[in-house]
């Protein structure tokens, strides 16, 4: 089978953001195996700016990306589209992805495409851009129901997923060929993300572990977090390589520095500054600055790992169920699924 696109230079691989911030940490800063309470600050509600969904049904929006256009991508999980969002106008449009469809997330590709990932019809989903061209494909046959979550592209750019149901899976860009394993542990596999040096890592909700892929064969090397039945729900990695984990059921916001091996020091974790925190999503922006939904308060997090802060910015929309969040310089893009919204904070 023919190549999708042709692979060009660094073209598909990560690129490390400019201008990113070197983290300054005072001695043995990442060696101490700790958990703290730390202060918390505001964000000003101005820098918020919120719209909602002009379509003609409800979408059930869950995860967002930024597109190379300027607008945002969404996938509309109830509807069975690729909603793409205007700021400029507040308009949105639906793409239909194909019978049975119920996407869950949603990332820009490094051929300028869509990529979802697609519950409804066991499938990764690619729409070409601007043509709005929708190409399907299947997980092998016999698979059964994967859940299908979100996933990433490697430094070579293939694309990794996660399946709820207990899989692991790969589609080859070069051939179209999608390969699934089962997960080490059985039913769980969440949140995924890319390093700047290509490496793939996931987590699982229901087995409270973070993993790293071996590209080459599939398999993944588990990584136990130091907090038992903490819920990693979600992962981002920073501009080191290092990969912070939103903890749903700890409320924990938690750092793993593969530099330092896979042991109870290569670990930091933090409190959310709420009393019953439920973190669910994280994102790590151009600044190394690392942001988290917390359910429990109904707020976004900015955590700065210089001063070890907290700022807080309440939503004003009870319980919006913001899922997973990304963004691009100056921006951080929010889905609020409990009421059919969709937000960026500006930070620039």
């Amino acid at each position: 089978m023919r190549s999708l696109y042709p692979l060009a230079g660094g073209a598909t691989r990560r690129r490390v953001l400019a201008g990113t911030a070197a983290l300054v940490a005072a001695p043995g800063w990442l060696h101490r195996r700790a958990q703290a309470q730390t202060a918390a600050g505001r964000i000003p509600a101005a820098r918020l700016q919120s719209w909602p969904l002009d379509t003609p049904e409800r979408t059930g929006i869950h995860d967002v990306a930024p597109a190379p256009d300027g607008g945002v991508w969404y996938a509309a999980q109830r509807s069975g589209h690729l909603g793409w969002f205007d700021p400029k106008t507040g308009r949105s449009e639906l793409v239909a992805l194909g019978p049975g469809s119920s996407p869950h997330g949603v990332i820009a590709g490094p051929d300028g495409a869509a990529w979802l990932t697609d519950g409804g019809q066991n499938a990764i989903v690619r729409v070409r851009w601007p043509q709005r061209e929708v190409q399907r494909f299947a997980l092998p046959a016999g698979t059964p129901y994967a859940n299908l979550n979100t996933a990433a592209f490697d430094g070579a750019g293939d694309l990794w997923f996660t399946g709820q149901s207990g899989f692991i899976g790969r589609l080859a860009l070069r051939t179209g060929e999608v390969s699934v394993k089962p997960s080490p542990r059985g039913r769980g596999p969440y949140g995924i993300c890319a390093t700047p040096q290509g490496e793939v890592w996931w987590c699982s909700l229901a087995g409270s572990f973070i993993a790293r892929i071996d590209r080459a064969t599939g398999d993944s090397r588990i990584v136990e977090p130091p907090t038992p039945r903490q819920g990693a729900r979600r992962v981002w990695s920073d501009s080191r390589g290092r990969i912070w984990v939103a903890e749903w059921n700890s409320g924990n916001l938690s750092m793993h520095d593969p530099a330092l091996g896979d042991g109870p020091d290569s670990w930091r974790s933090w409190k959310a500054p709420s009393e019953n925190p439920r973190v669910y999503a994280v994102y790590v922006d151009e600044q190394d600055l690392v942001w988290c939904t917390d359910w429990g308060a109904n707020t976004m997090l900015r955590f700065d790992p210089r001063t070890e802060r907290f700022d807080v910015l309440a939503m004003p929309r009870p319980a919006a169920s913001i899922r997973q969040i990304l963004g691009r310089p100056g921006e951080v893009w929010l889905p609020e699924s409990a009421h059919e919204h969709i937000s960026v904070i500006r930070t620039a």
